[in-house]
């Protein structure tokens, strides 16, 4: 072979070198998209925590099955509690993503903690009896007979601040064997027959339905409960939060809320 040839058989093995060298992490490069697409961006599962409000359990059970079915890669653990409770969660800095509470005035003590938050929802209250409703109960009136063994959520709760302020402003005594610390200790207390009734949102004594009676209260005797969501900023997954937070105002979610009895926002 000539000199000439050599060369340019030399020249021509070095560019397929350069050539394969360029195109392996051009392919690396679209299997990462492919990756990122199937994960739904950003190409990592992403965990997000969700501090909810008690009253929120049944209904956001449902919204987790479609949100992570329409956003692969991103996957949701709910944690109920009382709304005062999930506020001490965030201020000891339990790591978490996202807070739903059952009341304005709760979110607003966090703001330094929070974004700023959306009400999704709105709740009314009803008296919660034993099923059949056997003692009668037909008016917030007749929860101060002193026969009847009546349980409401503590002061410090939402749904207890609301029960007191529908209480009070009909002048009416109550005397509650218990207090408890969320609205589903309320409802379980009835439920059990630990108590002949109790004072509960109306969507969660929609979740019994076999286990207790709902007796309405007028809307001029009652309370409106406003649900807030907001980011929390102590989130190591700022963007997928924030989607999540938007995501309960779609209508679908809306859709959801609206199913288990949640009034529009």
């Amino acid at each position: 072979m000539s000199p000439k040839h050599s060369a340019l058989t030399a020249r021509r093995g070095a560019a397929a070198v350069v050539t394969a060298a360029l195109l392996v992490p051009l392919a690396a490069c679209g299997n990462d998209d492919d990756d990122a697409s199937k994960k739904g961006g950003g190409g990592k599962d992403v965990n997000l925590t969700v501090l909810a409000a008690s009253s929120l359990t049944d209904v956001f059970a449902a919204a987790e099955k479609v949100y992570e079915k329409e956003h692969p890669g991103t996957r949701l653990t709910i944690s109920p509690a009382g709304s005062q409770e999930l506020a001490a969660q965030v201020k000891q800095g339990s790591p978490a993503d996202v807070l739903v509470t059952a009341d304005t005035k709760t979110m607003d003590g966090l703001k330094g903690e929070t974004g700023t938050p959306t009400v999704i929802a709105k709740n009314r209250l009803v008296i919660a009896t034993r099923e059949g409703n056997p003692d009668k109960v037909k008016t917030l009136k007749d929860l101060a007979n002193s026969k009847l063994k009546v349980v409401l959520a503590d002061d410090t709760v939402p749904v207890g601040r609301y029960s007191k302020q529908v209480l009070d402003a009909q002048k009416i005594t109550v005397k509650p064997v218990s207090k408890e610390a969320n609205v589903r200790s309320v409802l379980s207390k009835v439920e059990l027959g630990e108590a002949d009734a109790g004072i509960v949102y109306k969507t969660d004594a929609a979740t019994a339905t076999d286990k207790v009676d709902a007796v309405e209260i007028p809307d001029d005797q009652n309370a409106v409960a406003s649900y807030p969501a907001a980011t929390l900023k102590g989130s190591k997954n700022g963007d997928a939060a924030a989607a999540f937070v938007k995501w309960l105002s779609t209508p679908e979610a809306q859709k959801i809320l609206r199913d288990a009895g949640f009034q529009k926002p």
